[in-house]
């Protein structure tokens, strides 16, 4: 079992900075997939970025590269979203999510874990 904890969401002014932080416990390894989505008000959970917990390629979605990043810190079993220019449409809860198997990481259903969700919102 592992649980996944995320924080950091807030209130923020377009242009501004975020850091979503996932904190994990139980059993995790290097080469389970992390991967963070977020969800807006009637709109379907979409995918925003992902990695191995440890080292690997880091994938992003067209809507955040370049403005977003993931990274992690495995001597804390944290993994981190680092959201620069925000802007309104970034506004969504925010998820963590954990993968035991490498595969398809843009598709939420096949997360094994996630977590509870923090809320990111972006003024104009």
């Amino acid at each position: 079992q592992v649980q996944l904890v995320e924080s950091g969401g807030g209130l923020v002014q377009a242009g501004g900075s975020l850091r979503l932080s996932c904190a994990a416990s139980g059993r995790t390894f290097n080469y389970h997939i992390v991967g963070w989505f977020r969800q807006a008000p009637g709109k379907e959970r979409e995918f925003v970025a992902a990695k191995r917990w440890s080292g690997g390629n880091t994938i992003y979605a067209d809507s955040v590269r370049g403005r977003f990043t993931i990274s992690s810190d495995n001597a804390k079993n944290t993994v981190y979203l680092q959201m620069d220019s925000l802007a309104p449409e970034d506004t969504a809860v925010y998820y963590c999510a954990l993968q035991q198997v490498s595969r398809n990481v843009y598709a939420p259903e096949l997360y094994d874990y996630w977590g509870m969700g923090t809320q990111v919102t972006v003024s104009s």
